[in-house]
């Protein structure tokens, strides 16, 4: 049987990436998004000629009935969620006494609230089959903090702490929880630092490059495939050796 992935953020960067893997890899491939619609139906018409089982489904994170809803969608589609990647996310940066109540609560929301949501919309499903797997996504910053982007960085690092809560709460309910934490990744995300910090956080790495979105695809690839089924709980860095 055909495994059912949703992909949060799956329009664009490391999520676009993982729903190319994932679907290469045989899964039914839902591609999620809130305001990418045009890049998610693009990339599911691709994956449908390509042979793949795929549909673009919208929705924001931080809202429960938009994320009820397309997992609903999906189930009535593709069939019920396994595998959850919770790729949706956003950062920014700001001293923090410049930080507003609003761009914290905006962070967590999207960053934290977000996976609680898709993890809360999942469960059921899986519970009664017995089985599944979630990989969320944290960043290096959340394991050691970021100058310039604390509110991003306690984000991220919440992220871990749920993911390695929620992988003991359910490791007897046949579903594992694990994370994967990047490095510095050339996306979007990231293309506001401009060249020259990026070339200097490249020279920084012990492989003397930025990673790629598919560097961190391969990784949510390994975590959601049964060469991982004794493996729960970890946070897995690909971030070419930054962080040791």
């Amino acid at each position: 049987m055909r495994r059912v992935a949703l992909v949060t953020g799956g329009a664009r960067g490391i999520g676009r990436a993982a729903c190319r893997a994932l679907a290469a890899a045989g899964y039914s491939v839902a591609v999620g998004y809130v305001r990418s619609r045009q890049e998610a139906e693009a990339l599911a018409l691709a994956l449908v000629e390509g042979g793949a089982n795929a549909m673009a489904v919208g929705g924001d994170v931080r809202r429960r009935e938009d994320v009820l809803a397309m997992f609903q969608a999906v189930r009535a589609r593709m069939g019920a969620v396994d595998t959850l990647v919770c790729c949706a996310g956003v950062a920014q940066q700001k001293l923090v006494q410049d930080i507003t109540g609003e761009d914290w609560d905006y962070l967590f929301d999207s960053n934290v609230k977000g996976v609680f949501h898709c993890v809360q919309a999942a469960l059921p499903d899986m519970l009664r089959r017995g089985r599944g797997c979630v990989v969320t996504l944290s960043s290096m910053w959340g394991q050691v903090g970021a100058s310039c982007e604390s509110h991003y960085a306690a984000t991220k690092a919440a992220v871990i702490a749920l993911t390695q809560s929620l992988a003991k709460e359910l490791g007897p309910s046949g579903i594992r929880f694990n994370c994967v934490s990047p490095g510095t990744i050339v996306t979007d995300m990231t293309a506001g630092l401009g060249e020259e910090t990026l070339d200097a956080l490249a020279a920084e790495t012990p492989l003397l490059r930025n990673g790629t979105p598919e560097d961190v695809a391969q990784a949510i690839l390994y975590l959601c495939s049964e060469a991982a089924s004794f493996v729960t709980g970890q946070v897995l860095p690909v971030n070419g050796g930054f962080l040791t």
